[in-house]
């Protein structure tokens, strides 16, 4: 991994990924991912298709990916222990896509979470956090519209009480008013503490979030940089998303 904005690297990490290669079959989809991250949010940008989901599954300990190298958690190794270990060692995960079930309501989806890690989020919390689920409680994970989905999505992942938050596209077919939103609960979780890595193709969102980037290309980390520079280097922009020029 090049740094090519000279970042500082974090000096007590709370996730340490050293080597992290994965496989789908025969095909070799991550390259020996390097980055550490402490309590501050990062953000891991790319194109569609460069390995940022496969990145997240293996994180978390789903399959199909075969993955070696290290995955360290607050000291803990966690490559290769099931999802509910990852889970209960401190590491929330908001899925691509939401992943919610259309026949329990959102209370039910809330209710199945059972609490751990010796944190203050409860179902109650949630409500507080998001008022609209609380207002469409017994409403079915179906009956909701996108933004109300991601809403319960993170609030499902909160009832765990990370340490840290993985987030995979968040901000995926939401109305740009609640990506808005989306994006000041997030400074407020990480204001209150808890670590962020977010994993996003929208640039507007990563860098409102997070000012540390990590870019991904064909499954490696290529470089890395803060908000600031990648908003302002339109060159950056176009050889690693693929998109224009952010308007100043």
């Amino acid at each position: 991994m090049t740094s090519i904005w000279g970042v500082a690297t974090v000096s007590e990490p709370l996730l340490r990924v050293e080597g992290l290669n994965a496989f789908y079959g025969s095909a070799h989809v991550l390259h020996d991912v390097t980055f550490e991250i402490g309590r501050e949010p990062v953000a891991i940008i790319g194109r569609n298709g460069m390995g940022k989901t496969t990145l997240c599954v293996t994180l978390v300990g789903l399959t199909p990916p075969r993955a070696s190298g290290s995955v360290r958690f607050l000291g803990r190794e966690l490559l290769g222990r099931p999802p509910y270990k990852i889970t209960q060692a401190g590491v929330g995960y908001v899925p691509q896509g939401r992943r919610l079930f259309p026949s329990l309501t959102v209370d039910e989806h809330l209710r199945m979470i059972t609490g751990s890690n010796g944190g203050t989020w409860t179902i109650d919390r949630v409500y507080e956090l998001f008022p609209r689920l609380a207002e469409r409680k017994r409403h079915g994970g179906a009956q909701l519209s996108g933004g109300e989905q991601q809403m319960l999505a993170i609030g499902r992942a909160l009832i765990t009480n990370p340490k840290l938050l993985l987030m995979d596209e968040p901000s995926e077919g939401l109305a740009p008013t609640v990506i808005e939103a989306m994006v000041e609960t997030f400074k407020q979780l990480a204001e209150e503490g808890l670590g962020i890595l977010l994993i996003e193709q929208n640039l507007g969102v990563a860098t409102s979030i997070a000012d540390r980037q990590l870019v991904m290309v064909s499954g490696e980390i290529a470089a890395e940089t803060t908000g600031t520079q990648l908003v302002s280097d339109p060159e950056a922009q176009r050889r690693y998303l693929g998109v224009e020029p952010l308007a100043n």
